[in-house]
């Protein structure tokens, strides 16, 4: 929370600013400290737009990581989650602090609190909290759990704005076919009126321009409809998981996105290893994080490797999961008591190798949009010339 203050300095000045503190008698004494006789002090008004707007997963993340901060910071599980009900975030999620709050003065753990507050974290959070409370150290496994948020928000937000590019180029592509066949064809549509002998292409060219052009409300429904439907179809889960497993196929862009997985795979390994999480518990959580459905059956086998007493590196060589490098990383880091430290060292080799892989993806993606957008331009341009030329060799 941010105070404002005035006060008055050892030798009578008067000094006004503002403070961030957990709350006012932590404001006052931090002052105190200072050297200041506070005159007066106040928490600063929150901003009525902010605080009115709905929360996202940033605004959720900034609060996690100062709830770790605070808590790594020697702040009591109360009053922590107290100075977040009252901090400046937006509605919803003071709402979420709040009923926390008032759960762990009822009594409650701070990982049932969080769990009956619905916060909308992933599914290893819930795990990480109550690791930490068992080994009592709180702190770290927030810490963990932020930091393995903090990455899948990044990789989510990388995937995206690679994405920007190729969707514009696509779109624009479409535009300029659709501006062709809306203003470009018709005009050369009352040139060839009433010839018969008009090459295939040209007559379906001209023919669907004409149509175009006389039916721009059937266009608009239909490009409308096609958009709800898709909008729809995406929307179901199969679907999505039917899309995910073509596109993990894909000779080029899925050897990204299973690069990408795997990193992402690596990385929460690290993060619940870190926090004390048991071996077979975090192989678990980490699995359900796994977006291709041949992965998610590799890694069952290595659970029940290990069940059977195999290692981890081990298990994971047999089901043929990684590559050899990783496997004696984390071979490495079994025989050293330093697992968690190598699963992210693997999870960053898996990390750098997908974002070189995507920019291969995305140099290819270019080329191959242009030459199948300019293919279809060419094809219309090339009917019209061909409507043109029949047209001038039945006058000769």
């Amino acid at each position: 929370m941010i105070f404002v203050y005035e006060a008055a300095n050892d030798s009578g000045s008067e000094i006004n600013g503002e403070l961030e503190a957990v709350d006012k008698n932590a404001a006052l004494r931090e002052l105190h400290r200072s050297g200041l006789t506070v005159t007066h002090i106040t928490q600063a008004a929150e901003s009525t737009s902010d605080s009115k707007r709905r929360s996202n997963k940033q605004d959720l993340l900034l609060s996690l990581h100062e709830m770790a901060t605070l808590l790594d910071s020697g702040v009591s599980i109360s009053e922590t989650i107290d100075a977040q009900s009252k901090a400046n975030y937006p509605l919803d999620l003071k709402l979420k602090y709040q009923e926390m709050a008032d759960r762990v003065r009822s009594g409650a753990t701070f990982s049932e609190a969080m769990d009956a507050a619905k916060f909308e974290t992933p599914s290893y959070f819930s795990q990480l909290t109550k690791s930490g409370e068992l080994t009592g150290n709180l702190a770290l496994s927030l810490k963990e759990g932020v930091s393995q948020f903090e990455y899948d928000l990044k990789s989510q937000e990388e995937f995206r704005s690679a994405m920007i590019y190729p969707t514009v180029l696509v779109l624009s592509g479409v535009a300029a076919v659709l501006l062709i066949f809306l203003f470009v064809v018709p005009k050369f549509a009352p040139l060839v009126a009433g010839n018969d002998d008009l090459p295939m292409l040209s007559a379906m060219i001209l023919g669907a321009g004409m149509w175009f052009n006389n039916n721009p409300g059937s266009l608009g429904l239909g490009a409308l409809l096609v958009g709800g439907i898709t909008t729809w179809l995406f929307q179901q889960q199969s679907v999505r998981d039917l899309t995910i497993k073509a596109l993990f196929r894909t000779p080029i862009i899925g050897r990204w996105l299973n690069e990408s997985d795997v990193a992402t795979w690596t990385s929460l390994m690290a993060s619940l290893l870190a926090a004390k999480v048991d071996l077979l518990p975090a192989l678990e959580l980490a699995r359900n994080s796994a977006r291709s459905e041949v992965r998610k059956t590799m890694l069952k086998q290595v659970e029940k490797e290990i069940k059977a007493g195999l290692g981890l590196a081990d298990s994971l060589e047999k089901s043929k999961v990684l590559t050899p490098t990783g496997y004696n990383l984390i071979r490495s880091g079994e025989r050293t008591g330093k697992l968690p430290q190598m699963m992210r060292s693997v999870a960053q080799l898996y990390e750098d190798a997908a974002k070189t892989r995507m920019k291969r993806a995305l140099a290819l993606i270019e080329p191959i949009a242009i030459l199948i957008i300019g293919s279809v331009i060419g094809t219309i341009i090339l009917g019209v010339i061909l409507a043109i030329t029949s047209v001038n060799q039945l006058v000769i």
